[in-house]
């Protein structure tokens, strides 16, 4: 799925950084996860897509990081409210649980969404920034 998506990105017009993985081996998902996220932390990305087996583990590893959030989306409405409301900077997809049309679909929506700056969502944010300090 990554290749495809990669594939469907660059066609798209966007810029896309390959971080791995470059094989089927099984690998340690908390190492791609920390190179995305050290990307969109150092600049390199505006956002960033982790695709693993479900989605759930990168995510994890990823808000690790201070300054990232990121979720797990199964569906368009979680794939733009989470930057809409939560400001969220990754994506993480389910390879086991999306198919490439969803997706695509849901790359798009993320990618396209942006942070409402409402009051309410900038003094939520603000409550998660204070967790991370």
């Amino acid at each position: 799925m990554k290749e495809h998506i990669a594939s469907w990105l660059a066609e798209s017009g966007h810029a896309v950084y390959d971080l791995g993985t470059h094989s089927a081996d099984p690998v340690d998902y908390p190492d791609y996860a920390a190179a995305v996220a050290q990307a969109v932390l150092d600049g390199r990305a505006d956002r960033g897509v982790i695709i693993c087996g479900s989605g759930a583990g990168a995510s994890i590893a990823a808000n690790k990081f201070t300054g990232i959030r990121a979720g797990v989306a199964h569906d368009s409405y979680t794939a733009h409210q989470m930057v809409e409301h939560d400001d969220a900077n990754i994506l993480c997809l389910g390879s086991r649980v999306v198919g490439q049309a969803l997706a695509e679909d849901l790359i798009k929506t993320f990618v396209e969404a942006r942070f409402s700056r409402e009051d309410r969502h900038v003094r939520r944010l603000d409550k998660i920034r204070a967790l991370e300090a």
